[in-house]
């Protein structure tokens, strides 16, 4: 039987849970899918580490930089293993954005290369007018826009799954729009915006058909439930530390060490080098290739402590909590007259991310009326503008819970959208 989480016990570890906002109404957090909020254990370690063992990694030669470089690299290690990886095979990156940006412009510096006589390029990452990138028609912006520009510069062309009515990945289009001119595929493992877990395994086995490299946007998944990067099939997997209770300023980006090791580097500057001359330099080996300059130490302290806290709790009680949360709130504002979820309606294959409109308001209004009853939501495209397009909303508004959040809050949200129903006489 999978253990319950005791949100009570849970929420004494967050500070700022215990805050009032908008005439000292009690704080309820349901804005998990932008950021978590950070436990003590969190906070505590990255101050630890700059109380007691700040220096710059690597290259030094006294105690605090080996003490330093010890904790930013067993960091690497903890977090690795969270995800079923190995350290070698995890970069750190300011950010997901910037992690699958590194991964974007590796294709397109070595079609850049290769168009001046580059000839040490792996073949893989070169792409040219005829060749395809594939995407889903449910992409935050970051895993969209940078392989919009990666077209623009290579004349590649950019193709799409479409997305159901129910907010499903249309499956039947999988084998026309992957086919022999495409190159790379980048999905989204778990819609921001619909809450959909997408079967990414079937999309990266398609894509490993057509010798097709492989590309997962694991952002909003991996805070949320067990996952494996080698289940996942990819060759690539990308997140972010501050979705799962770490801290900003720290992205993710997994990758199978021979896909690693034939991509050529996004920053290139001090600390990623093996040699330079004047003339020339050489590159270290993954992940050192990727992390040019001063590294995010800190914050690397700061993510391995929150791994820990999910450790100790259990990624499938973490699930199972969700799930029992997102059953609720699919239940109880789908039966509101006049709201619309968007997104699928069962919670089968489903995340806690879930979005809605209400006729007749705007979801900016509807997200100031739940903020004046302290309530805090999301309302906008959520960075995925196509899909609002999609079904034909200017916007919707988001709820989205964690480990911290209980029916109660819940509750109190549908509570504030019929309120804002009355208030606004619709």
């Amino acid at each position: 039987m999978t253990p319950t989480l005791d949100v009570a016990r849970i929420r004494k570890d967050f500070p700022i849970l215990s805050r009032t906002v908008r005439n000292e109404r009690p704080l309820v957090y349901l804005d998990s899918a932008a950021t978590s909020q950070k436990p003590l254990a969190v906070l505590d370690a990255e101050r630890e580490f700059y109380e007691t063992a700040n220096a710059a990694v690597h290259r030094g030669a006294h105690q605090l930089a080996e003490e330093a470089t010890d904790a930013y690299e067993s960091a690497r290690a903890r977090i690795a293993a969270f995800v079923g990886g190995r350290p070698d095979d995890l970069v750190f990156t300011k950010n997901a954005t910037e992690s699958l940006n590194l991964v974007a412009y590796a294709f397109s510096n070595a079609s850049a290369k290769a168009a001046h006589g580059g000839d040490d390029l792996d073949p893989r990452f070169i792409l040219s007018p005829g060749d395809s990138i594939v995407v889903t028609q449910m992409e935050h912006h970051a895993n969209l826009v940078p392989w919009q520009e990666v077209c623009a510069k290579t004349g590649a062309t950019l193709r799409w799954i479409g997305v159901t009515d129910d907010g499903r990945l249309d499956l039947d289009e999988l084998d026309s729009v992957i086919d022999e001119t495409t190159k790379v595929v980048s999905v989204v493992h778990q819609s921001n915006i619909l809450g959909t877990v997408n079967p990414v395994r079937l999309v990266m086995d398609r894509a490993h058909q057509v010798d097709a490299l492989g590309v997962v946007d694991a952002c909003q998944s991996v805070p949320h439930q067990p996952v494996d990067v080698n289940a996942l099939g990819a060759d690539l997997v990308a997140w972010s530390a501050h979705k799962m209770l770490g801290p900003t300023g720290l992205g993710l980006l997994w990758g199978r060490q021979e896909v690693l090791s034939a991509m050529p580097p996004f920053i290139t500057g001090g600390s990623m080098i093996e040699t330079v001359f004047m003339e020339h330099s050489t590159y270290a080996a993954p992940p050192k290739r990727f992390e040019a300059g001063t590294p995010m130490v800190a914050q690397a302290v700061g993510l391995s402590a929150a791994v820990q806290y999910l450790e100790d709790l259990g990624m499938d009680a973490v699930a199972a909590h969700e799930h029992r949360l997102t059953g609720a709130a699919l239940e109880r504002i789908g039966a509101l007259r006049g709201v619309r979820i968007i997104g699928p309606r069962e919670n089968v294959d489903r995340g806690s991310a879930v979005s809605f409109v209400v006729d007749g308001l705007h979801p900016h209004d509807v997200g100031q009326f739940l903020d004046d009853r302290g309530v805090a939501v999301r309302v906008g495209h959520h960075c995925a503008w196509p899909t609002c397009r999609r079904y034909s909303v200017p916007a919707t508004t988001r709820l989205s819970t964690y480990i911290y959040n209980d029916e109660s809050d819940i509750d109190v949200a549908v509570e504030g959208i019929v309120a804002a129903q009355k208030f606004f006489g619709v």
